[in-house]
């Protein structure tokens, strides 16, 4: 049976205390195996879409840490921080704090998908960890301009009338209206996740941002494919040159995050290995898992 532990951790901000929980599939202590990080996206999701990864632990004996960033899931809600509270000096501050309570910051892998991987690739660069060894960047962009231009591209594939009525709600500001939800959801059970029904912790993800869509719609945006968040003009396209790590990237032709805004990963990184999934499009751990966990573990176990 595998050793499963949760608990919550302080992080301080501007003289105020916040708490992060985490779960830990596996033991850090007696595992001859190195842990693996791993960072939901959003910004403002949970981390339950995210524990498919657990097979790592189950299959490889790898320890997974799962975690909520805080704003959303088991981790501290803030409803009345002003918008600059929400950065991503913010949460790798908070991903700092959580390696150095585990006591894994001198030894660990790094794995983010969507801004998860925005959020690693961002630390990787910036802050180049000394005890991260391996860093794995899942349906991630390195530029949000250059996301927007490929969801531009997706929405061409429908029809216009839905997107001239998208277009609308977003131009009027009304993107809380149920056309605009509804036509929304057309987007992304295409280019997010084609199952039907929706994995049960997909589900419990996205319930966990609508419970709470600070952090989302500061940062980002109304949707997935309209950015006027903070993060709009974030890009760490200039800084990839400076990860050293041994690094994944893992994307998909039928992605919401389009190879435009994933060529810069693979341009500007020395040490990277790219696999395209051909049968799924932003979630492969639930889409595609047999391939996805393969090229994983044979990344985690390459020597």
């Amino acid at each position: 049976m595998v050793l499963e532990t949760t608990g919550l951790v302080d992080f301080q901000v501007g003289g105020k205390t916040y708490q992060t929980w985490y779960k830990v599939i596996g033991d850090l202590r007696s595992s001859a195996r190195r842990p693996l990080v791993a960072l939901h996206g959003g910004p403002g999701m949970s981390h339950h879409y995210m524990l498919p990864h657990t097979t790592l632990s189950t299959r490889a004996g790898i320890p997974v840490v799962f975690y909520d960033q805080i704003g959303n899931g088991k981790s501290s809600h803030v409803r009345d921080a002003p918008d600059e509270f929400w950065t991503p000096k913010l949460f790798m501050d908070e991903l700092d704090n959580l390696l150095q309570h585990l006591g894994i910051q001198n030894d660990f892998d790094l794995l983010g998908q969507s801004w998860g991987g925005m959020l690693g690739g961002h630390y990787a660069a910036e802050r180049a960890p000394k005890g991260l060894k391996r860093l794995i960047i899942a349906n991630s962009p390195a530029s949000v301009e250059l996301y927007e231009a490929g969801t531009s591209e997706l929405l061409n594939e429908f029809p216009e009338e839905l997107v001239k009525m998208l277009r609308k709600h977003e131009t009027e500001e009304t993107t809380d209206a149920q056309e605009y939800q509804d036509g929304m959801q057309g987007f992304y059970k295409k280019h997010v996740c084609n199952m039907d029904p929706w994995p049960a912790e997909l589900v419990e993800s996205f319930a966990s941002l609508d419970a709470n869509p600070t952090v989302y719609r500061t940062m980002f945006g109304p949707s997935e494919f309209h950015a006027t968040g903070s993060l709009k003009k974030w890009s760490i396209v200039d800084i990839l040159h400076q990860i050293p790590y041994p690094t994944l990237l893992i994307s998909s032709p039928r992605d919401s995050v389009q190879k435009a805004a994933v060529l810069p990963w693979f341009r500007n990184i020395q040490k990277i290995k790219w696999v395209e999934l051909q049968n799924s499009s932003h979630l492969a751990q639930f889409e595609e898992p047999d391939r996805y966990f393969e090229v994983l573990m044979e990344f985690l176990e390459a020597t």
